[in-house]
């Protein structure tokens, strides 16, 4: 049961400095906290050779003493309250596992202002607050690092640091929430609206009671941000993420996607131009025979594109207490191998880019170019040229026509698959479209991602 977290550790200055034990508190022992302590001690000799020294778990702050017990049992000291954690003497590290930007943040600084390092999956913690949290690293000489943040079991933040460390990274895309794909992998394969795959993926645990954050494209935005700090050296610029969710993607846009031989997918884009860099998150068509569009259910992946390695793909969970908890223990790894070197340089600061002046601008959503499908409803089959002459008329190139296959109750559907265009441009032609007498409805509207090399 409870025991006092400062009695019951021995002081680190009565054992040797070298290769040491690395002491971890942990704040939060939810889903993400006790995956990582079961890996820890399932898989503790495994963890100590690869890291060169054995890492334990001595203290926990959680809300609930009596579960937190049952978890971690007798060997793990408790408390109620996070701070004696941060501010803790005998602990290294802090990983914080309990979520939130408020007192998380109070949490990460304080353990920072005290010297300790910190091991984070608080994606929403870092997209609001990296900038104050990082620089305060920084000036502690303590590092912060958060891969389980980005994509969960998938490696990315690494690959970017250190196995990507070589190249000019020209674009990052990925399928980076498990909620929206397992919804739209159902919405395809089941032919379900979007409500409806979203009561399946909440009865089965896959989105939350409020799945305002992972439909919205918020969870997503959060993590593209910590993508593109990484793949371009500049700042957090969560702010200026464009964010488009899936609420009002509908099932027949599903349904003439899959016509056209594409897929949609849920896309973080962050894609480095000549005039700044592109960061959004947005439903897109992906060709159906592209990798990225065999990414199913709860599953994530990241294509990154850069010039000497040229693409490379990384796939794995999206979701899931031990696969997280995988990515947790590995930022733990990192700092066990710290002794003596600069921490920023062996775990995932983002770099000395952090107060850079020559950041890279965001583009607005106007400059940003791609290609688009536009589904337009007509009033009769033979208005087709209508709908391409008005497009010819506001300069957006066409490249692709066709109609939509015959649905029960639903009028003429015009498909159009656009080459490049300016943003800008496509919003003026569809308000023009919209204008058309011959125009029944509402004009739908995604990007189309190919994706390629």
């Amino acid at each position: 049961m409870y025991r006092d977290p400062v009695e019951s550790l021995e002081p680190l200055h009565s054992r040797p400095a070298l290769n040491r034990t690395l002491r971890v508190g942990m704040i939060g022992i939810g889903t993400v906290g006790s995956g990582t302590f079961r890996v820890l001690v399932r898989n503790q000799a495994d963890i100590a050779a690869r890291a060169g020294r054995a890492i334990e778990l001595v203290i926990v702050a959680a809300r609930n003493l009596a579960r937190a017990a049952g978890i971690v049992g007798e060997g793990v000291a408790l408390t109620a309250d996070p701070m004696q954690v941060a501010a803790h003497p005998d602990v290294d590290v802090v990983v914080e596992v309990a979520g939130g930007t408020g007192p998380a943040r109070d949490w990460v600084l304080a353990a920072i202002a005290h010297g300790k390092h910190v091991v984070t999956a608080n994606k929403a913690l870092l997209a609001v607050h990296g900038a104050e949290i990082f620089a305060a690293a920084r000036k502690q000489g303590v590092a912060v690092a958060y891969e389980g943040a980005v994509a969960v079991s998938i490696p990315i933040v690494k690959a970017l640091r250190e196995g990507l460390a070589a190249n000019r990274i020209e674009w990052v895309a990925g399928i980076i929430n498990g909620t929206t794909n397992f919804i739209l992998s159902k919405m395809r394969d089941e032919g379900l609206d979007f409500a409806a795959a979203l009561a399946q993926a909440q009865a089965l645990g896959y989105a939350e009671a409020d799945p305002s954050f992972d439909i919205e494209g918020i969870d997503a935005a959060h993590k593209l941000s910590l993508l593109a700090a990484n793949a371009f050296g500049m700042p957090l610029r969560f702010a200026d993420v464009q964010v488009e969710g899936i609420t009002a993607l509908q099932g027949l846009d599903v349904a003439c996607a899959e016509q056209l031989g594409y897929r949609i997918k849920l896309l973080g884009v962050a894609r480095r131009q000549a005039s700044g860099v592109e960061l959004r998150v947005q439903p897109a068509l992906v060709p159906a025979t592209h990798l990225m569009a065999q990414v199913n259910g709860s599953m994530n992946a990241v294509m990154v594109k850069s010039d000497a390695a040229g693409l490379t793909m990384y796939y794995g969970a999206g979701a899931g207490s031990e696969q997280t908890a995988s990515a947790v223990i590995a930022d733990l790894v990192d700092v066990a191998r710290l002794d003596g070197v600069n921490a920023a340089q062996h775990v995932p600061h983002l770099g000395v880019h952090e107060h850079a002046t020559n950041a890279l601008a965001v583009l607005p959503r106007a400059a940003v170019h791609t290609s688009h499908y536009l589904r337009v409803p007509v009033r009769a089959v033979s208005q087709i040229q209508a709908v391409t002459a008005c497009l010819a008329e506001q300069k957006v190139p066409v490249r692709q026509v066709a109609l939509a296959a015959e649905r029960p109750g639903i009028g003429p559907q015009v498909l159009v698959l656009t080459g490049p265009v300016a943003q800008g441009t496509l919003d003026l032609a569809v308000h023009a479209l919209q204008a058309r007498s011959e125009v029944a409805g509402v004009v739908a509207t995604l990007c189309v991602e190919l994706l390629e090399g």
